[in-house]
């Protein structure tokens, strides 16, 4: 037997698969304000569904009994399995249902050979839809499921996920991610600049000393969803 395979056979299920894989969530500002974006956001598009599992650096782990069969999506997406706390994803303790969407934030410590690993690891536990964003270069490479294998797919018009329904464009100095109604994806700072706004603009009216323009302000962050 192999002495590895015979070690693994005496440790805890926790020991066997930890929930972290000891490196950090992220390596710069930049991919981890993308990767909490893209977290936030897409917990909030699926806010009102119970059964989409949207999770940040969280261990994946597919095949029961081989812990190395495992991958941290910067960002996943699971449909079909309810929201709540997990220290790990264990495929095998969620009706074997893998993860939907994977996302990955590249940063200038991941090299070529880490991140075809990566795509390997996700076509081959079926994955359906692959982004790896490349916020700095202003990059977007979206793979797709066909059969048993990814395709790339063409983002130069701007791509709209067929499971998340969000929509991709390139076209300008840097990736932008457009909701289902047609709203830009907002960092949580500029999420609660707008709810401080809010604030004002509320108090200003109830004491009647708001202008037409602050009303009109007011009704625009109200219908955005700010109020």
């Amino acid at each position: 037997m192999n002495p590895s395979i015979a070690t693994e056979s005496l440790l805890s299920e926790a020991e066997l698969y930890p929930d972290s894989d000891g490196k950090p969530m992220s390596d710069n500002t930049v991919q981890h304000r993308w990767i909490d974006m893209l977290f936030h956001n897409i917990n909030s598009v699926f806010a009102d569904r119970d059964d989409v599992f949207v999770a940040a650096d969280l261990m994946w782990y597919a095949v029961e009994g081989h812990p190395r069969e495992c991958a941290a999506p910067d960002v996943m997406v699971v449909f079909g399995r309810p929201k709540g706390d997990r220290g790990s994803y264990r495929q095998w303790r969620e009706e074997g249902i893998p993860v939907t969407v994977a996302f990955e934030i590249l940063s200038p410590a991941n090299s070529d050979d880490e991140m075809a690993k990566k795509a390997i690891f996700y076509e081959d536990h079926e994955v359906e839809e692959y982004y790896v964003i490349d916020p700095i270069d202003n990059r977007l490479d979206v793979f797709r499921r066909q059969g048993t294998v990814f395709r790339r797919q063409d983002t130069i018009r701007g791509f709209v996920s067929p499971r998340l329904g969000i929509r991709f464009d390139v076209s300008g100095p840097q990736v932008v991610v457009y909701r289902p109604n047609g709203e830009a994806f907002r960092s949580y700072l500029t999420v609660e600049s707008a709810l401080r706004r809010v604030l004002v603009l509320s108090r200003k009216v109830r004491r009647g000393q708001a202008t037409a323009e602050e009303v009109a302000e007011l009704e625009r962050l109200e219908e955005q969803g700010e109020g």
